[in-house]
């Protein structure tokens, strides 16, 4: 891994993704079974969705460090790891998304203003929260907003 690559895309894990499943049935009990809500401070909703934005922060032009956090991101929140997709803007920025089982992590980051944008969305069992810690020592952060929405509320 180069700190100069310009795009990069790579699975999670060594064996190939699952079949899509085709015709999928709505309201059979195997699908209401795994819908994969969860319940956070007594509402049952789709998934917990942390805005994140990081002001004065740094290492967000390295793309090597940044796939490195998001991997321990995933791994601190219990989540599932699809693939990774990072894009190296030149001369400097990352965009890109850990595309995760229970949703996704996403970055976005203007190292020449120190500021970085994350989405952290996941469901189920993961925990989205333990991700602001890592990434708060990881990009050695001295201003942090979050703000949490709800999805799919009242499904």
């Amino acid at each position: 891994m180069q700190q100069n690559a310009f795009l990069r895309s790579k699975k999670g894990h060594e064996t190939s993704e699952a079949p899509r499943k085709k015709d999928l049935k709505l309201n059979t009990p195997a699908t209401e079974a795994v819908d994969h809500f969860c319940t956070r401070n007594g509402v049952r909703c789709a998934g917990a969705h942390l805005i994140i934005d990081f002001s004065d922060a740094q290492n967000l032009n390295d793309i090597d460090h940044i796939e490195k956090t998001l991997r321990a991101c995933v791994t601190a929140a219990g989540a599932t790891l699809l693939h990774i997709h990072l894009h190296h803007f030149q001369p400097n920025g990352v965009s890109g998304v850990a595309v995760l089982a229970e949703s996704h992590i996403s970055i976005h980051t203007w190292p020449d203003k120190g500021y970085a944008a994350l989405d952290v969305f996941m469901c189920g069992k993961a925990n989205p929260e333990a991700c602001v810690p890592i990434l708060r020592e990881a990009f050695k952060v001295k201003r942090v907003a979050v703000s949490e929405l709800l999805r799919g509320k009242g499904l």
